[in-house]
């Protein structure tokens, strides 16, 4: 891919060495588990805890929030890492974010390249709203190592990049490029952009309205039903993808082998490609991001025509 000399987004937060990881743990797109106070003997809960731990478990699900799947660690669809998550809590995003609470002092070349595909995608985005005659909101980036807090919960390297619809921000940690690279075998820079543009991709979804009726219905399906909507909802962000990459392909950005780094990316984070490397054996009912080739044909749909039009995953056979 073409990046070098090109503009660089402003719209990133640099929270690497800031010390705002607080103590997240591996999980999955920012899916901790809730710890649990124990009680002062250390050989159970106190009545005092247990009536906490009633009143929280009923303010949580007031507010939409199923303790159990948190307890479960999980507060979203199951996700992999190298799939491209979406957490799927969807509060209201606070007025006016800091854009930049963290000085962005790294200039290594990772950051830069980052920077250039986000405001690849500010300028298409901000092209097909504008044609719509509505306005793009840019989603802000942060840059993290190690682990995060998001509007979302926390996070950590092992969860792979994710966009959090509450405060609409993608999360990536760069490590994960080179974990694309050496553990599944997704080497190249535009294997790189395919993932951010994945990511930016389920921001579209949040802000046309995509996302919070998804997390809408999910309360009301079975695990089953959730996987299958949520393979859609991930499908289509492969689609939004490969929307960039067509506009992208026309300024002339791509360099021969750049669109076989994506489809070999979007192959090796399928599905069943995965749970073949992890656990020897496929469990299709489990699936909630996408068989190999389900994310390759949908990221070509959308690459080669650039219409939305062609990224409807609700309405077609996926």
């Amino acid at each position: 891919m073409l990046w070098k000399g090109r503009r660089q987004s402003d719209n990133i937060e640099d929270m690497r060495g800031s010390g705002s990881g607080g103590g997240g743990m591996p999980g999955g797109f920012g899916r901790s588990p809730m710890r649990i106070p124990m009680g002062r003997s250390g050989g159970g809960m106190s009545v005092s805890t247990i009536i906490i731990l009633v009143v929280i478990f009923f303010a949580l699900k007031a507010c939409g929030i199923d303790p159990l799947q948190i307890l479960a660690g999980g507060d979203g669809p199951a996700t992999v890492p190298g799939g491209g998550g979406q957490v799927t809590q969807n509060q209201k995003p606070p007025q006016n974010p800091a854009k930049n609470p963290g000085q962005t002092s790294a200039s290594d070349e990772m950051t830069q390249f980052v920077r250039v595909v986000l405001a690849e995608t500010e300028d298409v985005w901000n092209g097909i709203f504008q044609a719509s005659g509505q306005k793009y909101e840019e989603p802000a980036l942060v840059l993290f190592a190690g682990q995060i807090r998001s509007a979302c919960g926390f996070a950590s390297s092992a969860s792979g990049p994710f966009y959090c619809p509450s405060d609409h921000k993608v999360y990536l940690d760069t490590s994960f490029f080179d974990q694309l690279d050496r553990q599944f075998g997704a080497s190249g820079d535009f294997a790189q952009a395919y993932v951010v543009a994945h990511e930016v991709g389920h921001h579209v979804q949040n802000l046309t309205g995509i996302l919070p009726k998804f997390n809408q219905m999910r309360q009301q399906m079975s695990e089953i039903e959730a996987n299958q909507m949520s393979m859609r909802v991930e499908l289509q962000a492969d689609c939004f993808a490969g929307v960039w990459g067509h506009y992208t392909a026309q300024k002339g950005l791509l360099e021969e082998g750049d669109v076989e780094e994506a489809l070999n990316a979007a192959q090796k984070i399928g599905d069943d490609t995965l749970q073949k490397k992890t656990q020897g054996y496929v469990v299709p009912e489990s699936f909630n991001h996408g068989t190999s080739a389900q994310r390759q044909r949908w990221f070509a749909a959308g690459l080669k025509s650039g219409k939305l039009s062609d990224c409807d995953t609700f309405n077609n056979p996926i």
